[in-house]
Order: structure tokens, then sequence, then C-alpha cells
């Protein structure tokens, strides 16, 4: 599973105004400019936000996008759903029929944890933690994030994909 790039573009947009002073506008221009986001995409983002209640808009000389509310109750889930929609690593972890295999399937278990996990740490990341980090420069040591680790030893899968690679079995298409 890989979010999409709106989506991407979309943690950015509402990190950045989570840094505004005072829950203060930033105007679509200077928010693509700073954000290397493209204005055009950036508006669509921004319309979507707006549809799932994260941020508002105003037009006028002193209009803007400004966070709908606090950014300590806008987390990463909420922003990602709002743009590629629910998170589902496969199509059997909602509708469990779709498993050819049924009840016998030895990996459904592992694709529930794996979205559970993974809904349980986007849902813990909430916007005015990670915009205090940035503020401060304390962002977490960067992970490695390239080579696949068994969690126990450390080591990497062997032939396993790189993470962001190619994985047309369960790559979501939008």
């Amino acid at each position: 599973m890989q979010i999409t790039r709106q989506a991407d573009y979309a943690v950015r947009t509402v990190l950045y105004l989570a840094g505004v002073e005072n829950g203060g506008r930033a105007p679509t221009s200077k928010i693509a400019q700073l954000q290397r986001i493209p204005a055009s995409f950036l508006a669509k983002i921004v319309s979507q936000l707006s549809v799932a209640g994260i941020v508002q808009t105003s037009r006028g000389a002193r209009g803007g996008v400004t966070l709908a509310r606090e950014a300590r109750d806008i987390t990463l889930l909420h922003v990602v759903e709002a743009i590629d929609g629910p998170i589902t690593l496969n199509e059997c972890v909602t509708d469990p029929s779709m498993c050819a295999f049924g009840d016998k399937c030895a990996v459904h278990n592992v694709w529930c944890r794996a979205q559970m996990d993974l809904v349980a740490q986007l849902s813990q990341s909430d916007f005015a933690t990670l915009a205090t980090a940035q503020r401060a420069g304390d962002a977490q040591e960067r992970l490695a994030c390239d080579q696949p680790t068994f969690p126990s030893s450390g080591s990497t899968v062997p032939g396993a994909p790189v993470a962001g690679g190619p994985s047309a079995h369960h790559r979501r298409t939008r």
C-alpha cells in the first residue's frame, strides 16, 4: 500500500497550516510555493479537505485557508482518508468473502493486524504534535524504510520488494 501523491500533498498542507501563528489564514499561492505543490492540484486538495471538515476557505483580499478545528484534533488518518478514502491493505480485510481460501486463509489475520497497526499509528499522530516537532527541529531520527526487516533480528528480508516500490499484487489504484 502506498498513499497517493495527493494525500502526501494534503498532509504537507495541513502540517503547514498547523504551524501558522494563532490559527491564521494562509493564501493557497503561498502554501503551493512553500510546500512545492502545483497550484491547480492544491486547489483540488483544499476542496476535498474542506468537504471533510479539516480546513476552511475564504475568498478575497484577506482570504485563504485555515484549519477548521484545532490541530491537536486532526490526525494523519483524518487527512489520508479524506483524500484516499478508507485505508485497506487487502480487500479481504473489509470483505472476507473476497478471499478464495475463506476461513482457511493463513494470511488474513496478518493483513488485519497490519491494517489495525497502521490505522492506530496514523490516528495517534496529530498535527499539533507534528507541527511542534517541526518548529523545534525535533523531527525524529529518519528511519531507513527502504529495506524490510524482521523485527526480532533486524536482518533484511531477501528478495522482498523495497518499500514504496512496485507491488502490483496489492497496490491500490485511484
